[in-house]
Formats: structure tokens, sequence, C-alpha cells
């Protein structure tokens, strides 16, 4: 079966379908326009007579896991679990701006490429399984969060529960530049530190402690803990009440992120021996959020030999690559399930006005996942 011909076939109705979740804005923050978008990949999939389970939510988006099991087989053995996610991070009214058009072989629109190019290959490739009488070795479970652009406890809470039960996971997030996976990820800790001085008039300095000094003092520390590969974003800062005040409070909100647990853990430790440099000055942390990074696990990596082995015999090449983002395929990795990720068409342009994927990838991934949920 030549599933790259097969899909190529049905190019124009992959387009219409993605043009049309493109449409339907869905910014994270918005659950009623996720909610819309959701009921049409919904709608689009239910025909196949799969078992659509909806997890309602109050501040998200609901999250939905879609079961497919293959007719006239028990689909012995741990299910494949394919992660989506139909929120982006385009406000609504974005699609005027930046429409969606297609111009050569590019695909241009909010979210368009991150991801539901990613969504519309889970629902084709079911509906080839169903259509052409496929036999998959396993049950198929499609999971589609609502929040993933910016995180969220419930949804984490489904996916690592789903993930533990798997025997394989498949994230549709895009591929990178030339189509390598993403099979390592770093992970993410977005920390707060809080310094407290002593107000004084700015006149008399020396009677006050500055919190704001303090809070630069403590940041220069940290932009000089050494661990290969770490980054450092000082994204937002603040304190003081007045210019002629010497500031009592200082914050400031930190996005670090690190390749393995074992760094994860000497920047734990380091926060934890933060100390003031100036006496009566106190210094305060506190992480806000948290995303494992995504190691290339020995289950992964015995996952991507069988899925390279399968793609050769598609003339794909599979390449294994790394990003400094992560993505609900981290939260999978770190219960320990062997994942896959970076499954979904190439493009460029995450997070940018000139977000798009390339329709011949689009085409391949579709024929690639397909094989995969046929096969492993």
């Amino acid at each position: 079966m030549d599933y790259q011909l097969y899909f190529k076939s049905l190019q124009g109705e992959m387009v219409r379908l993605l043009k049309t979740l493109v449409q339907l804005e869905s910014p994270t923050s918005d659950k009623k326009a996720v909610d819309k978008c959701s009921a049409a990949v919904i709608k689009e999939i239910e025909t196949l007579g799969v078992k659509v389970k909806r997890i309602p939510q109050k501040e998200i988006g609901d999250l939905y896991l879609i079961e497919y099991i293959p007719s006239g087989n028990k689909a012995a053995g741990e299910p494949i679990l394919v992660l989506t996610h139909i929120d982006t991070v385009w406000p609504v009214g974005t699609i005027e701006k930046m429409p969606f058009y297609i111009t050569g072989d590019k695909i241009f629109g909010p979210g368009a490429l991150d991801m539901k190019a990613g969504i519309v290959s889970a629902v084709f490739a079911l509906k080839a399984i169903n259509s052409l009488g496929l036999v998959p070795k396993r049950r198929i479970w499609l999971f589609i969060n609502s929040a993933e652009e910016t995180g969220n406890d419930e949804s984490h809470k489904q996916i690592a529960v789903l993930a533990k039960k798997a025997g394989a996971v498949l994230c549709l997030e895009p591929g990178l530049p030339g189509g390598a996976l993403k099979l390592e990820r770093k992970g993410r800790l977005v920390v707060r530190i809080e310094t407290t001085g002593k107000s004084a008039h700015a006149s008399t300095p020396e009677k006050g402690v500055n919190a704001i000094e303090e809070l630069m003092l403590q940041l220069q520390r940290l932009k000089k803990v050494k661990i290969k590969g770490m980054s450092l974003n000082i994204g937002l800062i603040g304190g003081g009440e007045k210019a002629n005040v010497v500031p009592e409070k200082a914050w400031a909100i930190c996005d670090l992120r690190f390749w393995t647990s074992q760094d994860l853990n000497k920047i734990k430790s380091f926060l934890r021996e933060l100390r003031p440099s100036r006496k009566e000055a106190k210094v305060k942390t506190a992480i806000m959020s948290f995303t494992p990074p995504m190691e290339f696990t020995r289950a992964s990596r015995e996952l991507f030999v069988r899925a390279k082995t399968i793609a050769s015999e598609m003339n794909i090449e599979l390449i294994p690559g790394r990003s400094g983002g992560g993505s609900d395929a981290s939260i999978a990795s770190h219960v320990g399930a062997p994942v896959l990720d970076g499954l979904g068409p190439e493009g460029e342009g995450l997070h940018a006005v000139n977000e798009h994927l390339l329709l011949p990838s689009f085409i391949q991934r579709t024929a690639l996942l397909t094989k995969l949920l046929v096969e492993l």
C-alpha cells in the first residue's frame, strides 16, 4: 500500500479541514472558542465508530480522549497514545491580519503548524485505517489537549495516566527544519525570586536596605550558574514604590531551561541555598511552574529504531533531533513511556507571524503516522 500516494489523492480534503480548524481560532484562554474548534474535530471523527470521552473543564477548553478499536481484532497489548493539542497562542481576531492562504508548497495561518495540521493528520490517519480496512495491532488513543501552550495541571495529569498505560506515545508537534524528530526536549522551570529590604528616604539611603539592589545581586548569581546547555531568561521584574523611597520589596520571574533531571536537581539546590548578601535583607524563591525534560531514554530509543525501520520502507529517513521548547511529550516521557515527538509536518514560524507548514511534508507525515499506527 502506497500511503503517500493515497493521501496525495486526499490532499484537497485535508487542506479544507485544516482551513476550517485554522479559521476556528482557539487561543488557550478562550474556553468558548477552544470548545467550538474541538467540536469541529469530534464531528469529523465520530462517524468512524470511535469512543469519544469528553473530560469537562471549567477554566480551559474541554479535554477529549478518542479511542479507536480495530474491528475484527481485539488489539491485544498496550495501546498507542497519540498526543495533539487544539489551542494556539493567537488571540481571536488574528485571522483578519494573518489569513489562511497557500502559496506554492507553503500553507500559512495562525496555528496551522502548531498544531492543527497534526490534528488533521490524526483524523485522516484514522479515516484511512477505517475505510481501507486496515487492522492495527493495538488500540489507538487520540488525546486532544486544550491547554498545551500554557500548561495545565489537569491535562498533565490525564496525559501522565494515559502514558503509563501506553505501549508507545506519538506526539504530533511539528518536526524540526529538515524533518528531524524531537527526541530530546529541555525541561522548564519558572521561578519567582522575591527580595525584601528596609524602606528609607532617598536622601539617606544608608538607613535602608534596597530590595532592588539585593534582587540584582541575586539575579547576577543565578546567571553565573554553570550547567551545560542551561538557558536563563529574566522575563518579568518589578519593585519599589517611588523614586524618592528606598524600595522595601522587589521581585523577578525567571524562565530556566535545562536538558536533564540531574540539571534540574542542581538548579533546585542552588535556589535553596540562595542567601541575602546584605544585612537585614531577605530572599525567597518559589517555583511557579515546571515541565520535565524529555530525555532520550532507552525505551524511546528502542521505539525510534522500530519507527526508523518502518519509515525506511516508505523511503523516509527519520533523523533524531532536539528542541529547547517543551511539549506534552515531555510529560509522557517523564513517567517512563517510550515517546516519539515531532511527527507533525515540517514548517517554520512557530508562534510567529510567518507561521506555515510545508504541504509535501503534511502528506508524508500523515502517511507515516498511518503506517506507524498500523504496524507498531
